[in-house]
């Protein structure tokens, strides 16, 4: 039975994966986050599985090759983790999971957005002081406003389709712009002017040398004052030193991000009990006006299912000797 090393494994992982392997693969389940120093416990495995913080950089894959390990399944969408110089030179496959739950995604955003312009983690905190003052919870209607959705992937696409209801002025930006949104009349702009013109920015777009810190202090300043900002797609979207800057200077009127550029060593375990040595990330969670998530967005029922099924998919059809259905060829 093939083996299959899975990384960055909480319980959760397991109980999905299982579920959908129904035994056909030898799946060995590691709570360790991939990196150099834990690769060797992938040795003798065909297969790993990994998610979105492990290191797939130009080491850990010469050490895993070396191992053994002739395919990477990841069970996530982006793939900005991987070096794809040393795939193409070990001859590695790398397969991911495309479009696992657009929805779960858009439906996060809408809700963080809303929570954001409406300060209703505010007002929940300090009910539950006893406090119901008003003052400091004064919002606005999204309904009005400029809403710039950047990227119009799936993802990108169902926040557009969300935002349709709410009477907002809707802007989109995609150097690729989707077909199906083109036909039903959405405005695309480039990324410029929608930074220009919205009053709340939310990020879809894949993480890529070109979209890297596209959220900079050259971008900000384009932006009109009172601007908010969205992230539920990869933290290094946004340079942080720079909207920390912008929140500080008042540019920025809020932040909400469920992704950071350098939350590997920080994201997906309980460090209740610990002191952060991040002072840029505990700096931002010290803002009024932020609200920071643990890259939860995809976190339902519905997708972790999807993803399951579409790794153990990805998997089954390599061995078979056939394309992966999420066969990654950038």
């Amino acid at each position: 039975m093939l083996k299959v090393a899975v990384f960055s494994t909480k319980k959760y992982d397991q109980r999905f994966l299982e579920e959908a392997n129904q035994g056909r693969l030898d799946l060995h389940f590691f709570e360790a986050r991939l990196d150099l120093d834990t690769c060797p416990l992938a040795d003798k495995f065909p297969v790993v599985c990994t998610f979105v913080n492990d290191d797939l950089g130009p080491e850990v894959l010469l050490r895993l090759f070396g191992g053994g390990t002739r395919m990477i399944a990841l069970r996530c969408a982006g793939y900005n983790n991987v070096n794809f110089y040393s795939v193409k030179n070990l001859g590695l496959v790398v397969a991911r999971v495309p479009a696992y739950s657009p929805l779960s995604i858009s439906e996060f955003t809408i809700g963080i957005m809303i929570n954001l312009t409406r300060k209703i983690w505010r007002a929940i905190n300090r009910a539950r002081e006893g406090n119901f003052s008003l003052q400091g919870l004064l919002g606005f209607n999204i309904a009005g406003h400029t809403v710039g959705v950047v990227g119009s992937g799936k993802i990108g696409a169902a926040v557009a389709e969300a935002l349709s209801g709410f009477q907002c002025r809707i802007l989109l930006s995609d150097p690729y712009p989707n077909p199906d949104l083109v036909t039903k009349g959405y405005d695309f702009v480039s990324v410029e002017q929608l930074f220009r013109e919205s009053d709340l920015i939310t990020l879809h777009c894949p993480l890529t040398d070109t979209t890297r810190h596209m959220v900079n202090r050259d971008s900000i300043a384009t932006m009109k004052q009172d601007v908010m900002i969205v992230n539920t797609s990869r933290g290094a979207l946004i340079d942080t030193e720079a909207v920390t800057e912008g929140l500080k200077e008042g540019k920025i009127a809020g932040l909400a991000i469920d992704v950071y550029e350098e939350e590997a060593d920080i994201f997906f375990e309980d460090r209740s009990d610990s002191i952060i040595q991040d002072d840029s990330f505990t700096r931002l969670l010290h803002f009024p006006n932020v609200i920071v998530t643990g890259h939860l967005a995809f976190f339902t029922i519905e997708a972790m299912r999807a993803i399951a099924s579409q790794t153990i998919d990805n998997i089954l059809a390599w061995h078979n000797g056939e394309s992966p259905p999420g066969l990654v060829t950038p």
